[in-house]
């Protein structure tokens, strides 16, 4: 099989019309197909589409940053979590040290306890993508073999290193 790094411009609105991202006036997104690099709602939607298509893709929750996921909101003692200073609601921080930590947000400061949510923010909301497909090209053997697009194409340079790329 066959796969391709696609490259788009997009702008990602909600349902109510709230511009969320956009990537117009900078870099377009390189990404692996089927690598989980987007979500995969978009990811299905991209797939074979030709250079130069401009569409529009509705993403659902599910296929998106899933359903909000109620487990993922926890009280816990603000004594046990590794942020110093005031902490009000809307914040975000890194809940531990490791660099897969989940990044959790402040719902409610009560005393010496805080409700912490883990959920993706946009976890339950559907989205809305305006894309543009600028390029389409077949994967190297060394993007299929690292899991991702590597940015600098001809060189193969992947930018971080960080997945074992020479380049």
């Amino acid at each position: 099989m066959i796969r391709n790094v696609v490259t788009f411009h997009y702008t990602l609105r909600d349902p109510d019309g709230r511009l969320l991202d956009t990537s117009s006036g900078g870099q377009p997104v390189s990404y692996l197909e089927g690598a989980g690099q987007i979500i995969d709602g978009l990811d299905e939607a991209l797939h074979g589409v030709a250079p130069g298509t401009k569409q529009t893709v509705n993403v659902p929750a599910a296929k998106a940053y899933g359903m909000h996921d109620e487990s993922q909101v926890q009280r816990v003692l603000k004594a046990l979590l590794p942020v110093e200073g005031d902490l009000n609601p809307g914040d975000q921080f890194r809940a531990g040290e490791d660099q897969f930590a989940p990044i959790v947000r402040v719902v409610e400061v009560d005393g010496d306890h805080v409700m912490l949510d883990a959920n993706h923010p946009l976890a339950g909301v559907d989205l809305i993508f305006d894309v543009e497909v600028v390029a389409v090209r077949a994967a190297n053997e060394e993007e299929i073999k690292h899991g991702h697009a590597h940015q600098g194409q001809a060189e193969g340079d992947c930018g971080s290193h960080d997945c074992g790329c020479k380049h």
